[in-house]
């Protein structure tokens, strides 16, 4: 396990994170945000498992992680959509997934999330694009576990903005709607059209997973790196961690790729650590963190060599 490089706010170290799991205190850890590798058929460059191996190896991470929790503290869990070998059937490993993390090692639901990428291509091709027989699989699963019934939660940091009838209703309410109770059994009072600065959002996530002109990505193109080829956009990280945490509150990824996670903590305040395997992605994932091309090339040299790179400051150390 090794310290890969630091920021203001957070640490990434390169090696397995069930290792860098053991040097935490426990009760440490506000929010484990985090996107493993799926339970895919087709291997993947970054490393993916299958069927009952997957699980037992995903619960490996979850029994350490529920003690390093606080007490109010989350693990979210975002895993993607599978079929089986061959056949237009859906793999329900996910929901294995939840399953066991709830009934055998204790962490409780505190909500089931859906992450809505509307600009992901059509998939699988052999049942969409060729045979035509099964509607594009766009939907993540995004599990909220908790450690406690009661974890650390305030929505009230993650509103969204009015939709245009409710910003009409907010201007004249009297003239939309009158309060009594509805036929469904909703009481709609005088109140229910005050301004409270926003919607309360749904638990389906639209989140379009379209970026293009990042500095993480503009540094790959210009060192001439490849990008992480999973990487989830920074608005699911920054909706959980402005949702759970509180600034200066701890954030961990424990399969941090091109750390968007850390990126997303350091922006809000938070602290975090990140871990990966993949020292080609740590090394390229210190992009996040750089002003310019030649700190960029510089430090990812650095690291890939094996030595150890300090962001605190502005200069080339």
């Amino acid at each position: 396990m090794e310290l890969t490089y630091e920021t203001r706010k957070g640490q990434a170290y390169t090696g397995n994170s069930l290792d860098l799991l053991d040097f935490f205190e426990d009760n440490s850890i506000n929010l484990v945000m985090t996107s493993p590798p799926f339970d895919l058929l087709r291997q993947k460059s970054y490393g993916n498992l299958n069927g009952d191996a997957y699980i037992n190896w995903l619960t490996e991470f979850a029994v350490k992680i529920k003690d390093k929790l606080t007490e109010d503290g989350s693990f979210v869990l975002d895993l993607g959509g599978a079929y089986k070998r061959g056949v237009p059937i859906r793999n329900i490993y996910n929901y294995k997934v939840m399953i066991k993390f709830v009934e055998e090692i204790g962490y409780y639901l505190a909500e089931d999330f859906f992450w809505y990428n509307p600009s992901k291509l059509p998939s699988p091709i052999e049942w969409v694009n060729k045979r035509k027989i099964r509607a594009k699989d766009s939907v993540n699963t995004v599990w909220w576990f908790s450690k406690s019934e009661n974890p650390k939660a305030d929505v009230k940091k993650v509103l969204v903005p009015y939709s245009d009838r409710m910003k009409k209703l907010l201007k004249d309410g009297k003239k939309y709607y009158e309060a009594k109770e509805r036929p469904s059994g909703h009481n709609i009072s005088e109140g229910f059209n005050k301004d409270n600065g926003g919607a309360i959002p749904s638990n389906l996530l639209q989140i379009p997973n379209s970026e293009s002109n990042s500095r993480y990505l503009k540094y790959c193109k210009k060192i001439g790196v490849k990008g992480h080829p999973a990487r989830f956009p920074a608005k699911l990280p920054e909706f959980f961690i402005k949702y759970l945490t509180d600034p200066d509150d701890v954030v961990l990824d424990i399969f941090s790729g091109s750390n968007t996670t850390g990126e997303a903590a350091e922006n809000l305040e938070r602290r975090w650590i990140s871990c990966d395997l993949n020292r080609e992605f740590v090394a390229s994932s210190v992009f996040r963190f750089c002003t310019d091309e030649e700190q960029a090339n510089f430090y990812y040299h650095k690291i890939i060599k094996g030595e150890y790179v300090d962001l605190r400051s502005n200069t080339l150390v």
